[in-house]
């Protein structure tokens, strides 16, 4: 693991849950990390712990080598990057933008464009793994950029995770990979809501069925994360129900507009979307579990489920 010797000045601009992880893992590692993000209590916070806080996404980058954006969608990075007080406004030729959002291959390739016409070099550097990885840099990132570029920040982008993976030298490979794994992640999930919905509906207990697919081959990661949490009732946002949404959407856009037409990824997106309308976009995505018709279970006598 690189440390505190190889580090240069770092702006993250999005402090949420991955890019608040990703502040405290440098930090913890003796990187200098400069944040902003709109809710001033995440930025307060990560000031406690060492972090310089910066009124706008400008400040943040004037005194970084390389700016982290960490926001949810296209427009939010359009306004971090070039909106009157972005990036762009103070970052000199020679910086680097890392774009971590799960967003169009094709907006990756436009912000790329965009930024090297002012002398920035662009990382597209897509993530996954939770709020928890992101702070131990055990998250996964997929990478894509020159490898001159890579090379350049191999300290930093080795800190942030200890599974990197080097799509191509491409930026928009990276958010075409992510978006097959989040369509996935995304078809996973509807199944494994689909299958204890239905495990409820014969009269099963949801939960002991749950235990053997753990252990059998209906077993996903997503599935028994999301399903622990949905049998508990415990529906607190972690990834709330629009990320998915917004993600299998784009995932399935990608597909068509490459002439594939795929059974599951639509049907997916359409669940997620009508969980949305049901009421429960603030939700966590394990929501998907009571648009199918689930039920979380009654506390036994115990306190436990």
């Amino acid at each position: 693991m690189n440390t505190a010797r190889d580090s240069f000045p770092v702006a993250i601009v999005g402090t949420g849950n991955m890019g608040g992880g990703m502040a405290l893992n440098l930090l913890s590692r003796g990187w200098p990390v400069r944040v902003h993000d709109i809710d001033r209590a995440k930025v307060d916070a990560l000031a406690a712990r060492g972090a310089q806080a910066c009124a706008d996404a400008a400040e943040a980058a004037s005194q970084a080598t390389l700016t982290i954006v960490c926001v949810i969608d296209t427009p939010q990075c359009e306004q971090v990057l070039f909106g009157p007080r972005g990036v762009v406004s103070s970052a000199g030729a020679q910086h680097t933008v890392m774009l971590c959002p799960t967003i169009s291959p094709q907006d990756v390739e436009s912000f790329a464009r965009r930024l090297a016409e002012r002398g920035i070099a662009t990382i597209d550097a897509p993530m996954s793994g939770g709020p928890q990885r992101a702070a131990e840099g055990t998250m996964s990132l997929m990478v894509a950029c020159p490898a001159g570029l890579y090379d350049t920040h191999r300290a930093l982008i080795e800190t942030l995770s200890s599974q990197v993976f080097r799509i191509s030298e491409r930026p928009g490979d990276g958010a075409r990979t992510k978006l097959v794994n989040n369509l996935l992640a995304g078809i996973n999930l509807v199944g494994a809501a689909e299958a204890m919905a239905l495990a409820q509906r014969l009269g099963l207990d949801p939960a002991v069925s749950l235990d053997v697919i753990e252990r059998s081959s209906g077993q996903s990661w997503i599935g028994s994360d999301r399903m622990r949490r949905a049998l508990a009732g415990d529906f607190a946002p972690r990834a709330h129900v629009t990320l998915l949404e917004k993600d299998t959407g784009l995932a399935v856009a990608a597909a068509r507009a490459a002439g594939f037409e795929g059974p599951l990824g639509a049907a997916a997106h359409d669940t997620f979307a009508r969980t949305h309308a049901m009421g429960h976009a603030a939700l966590d995505d394990a929501a998907v579990y009571l648009a199918l018709g689930g039920t979380p279970l009654p506390p036994r006598g115990d306190g436990s489920r």
